[in-house]
């Protein structure tokens, strides 16, 4: 009898493999690909909270000044992203005589982005971006994680700069000669060429050239008609 319970139970065990064998295998989930932006696109349409935990939304920042700038890095208030937002701050008052507007951009939770403010001084916004989202779109998102200390331009909402994985001084430095030189760019294709002062002599003597040459027809005429009249006494 004890022989004839063990197969029992061998049989119950195989029986139950052979149902866990007839199971469909498990639909591995594909993540999204995200489409990363590139010079020439629009500024994402996306909104995040700041410090403070207010709304920012980016398209409407970007309609409000002629440039939008943002600087993407790794994590607040260590040693590189320190340098790099005192940076920002340093620059911010010529940046902002530029029409920018200048935000920093981490994964950081809005209470950490709160006290990196506070610490630093900083006189512009920081966006909290827990779940990368807009990190990844601005091309930042490092594998398998992390960010990439990176900056973008936008002129008009549109991309003009993207720079990834570069320095602290890098980032604050190049943002603001870059700007400066899209202002020096602006100023001389509005600038007209002022002609010379030998063209002006040139266009007032052929201005006066008719005159001279009407005075002296005029000139001719009176002595015509001077012949004329003692030609007339003679005869």
């Amino acid at each position: 009898m004890p022989e004839v319970r063990r197969s029992s139970r061998v049989a119950s065990k195989s029986a139950v493999k052979e149902e866990e064998s007839k199971e469909p295998p498990k639909k591995k989930v594909q993540s999204k690909s995200v489409k990363e932006i590139e010079v020439g696109d629009q500024v994402p349409d996306i909104k995040l909270l700041d410090e403070d935990e207010n709304e920012i939304d980016l398209k409407s920042e970007a309609e409000n000044s002629k440039y939008l700038v943002i600087f993407a890095y790794p994590k607040a208030s260590t040693p590189g992203c320190t340098r790099q937002v005192c940076g920002f701050q340093t620059n911010l008052d010529s940046l902002t005589g530029l029409n920018a507007k200048v935000f920093g951009l981490s994964s950081d939770l809005p209470k950490a982005q709160k006290n990196f403010v506070n610490k630093q001084g900083l006189k512009y916004k920081l966006l909290s971006d827990p779940s990368k989202k807009l990190i990844e779109v601005l091309g930042a998102k490092k594998s398998p994680s992390g960010i990439k200390r990176s900056h973008w331009i936008f002129e008009d909402g549109v991309l003009k700069v993207k720079k990834i994985a570069i320095s602290p001084e890098v980032s604050f430095q190049s943002a603001l000669s870059d700007i400066q030189n899209f202002k020096s760019d602006m100023k001389e294709e509005t600038t007209e060429v002022e002609p010379s002062h030998e063209s002006k002599a040139d266009v007032t003597n052929t201005k006066e050239k008719p005159a001279e040459a009407e005075a002296s027809h005029d000139q001719k005429d009176d002595t015509s008609a001077t012949n004329t009249a003692t030609e007339e006494k003679k005869d």
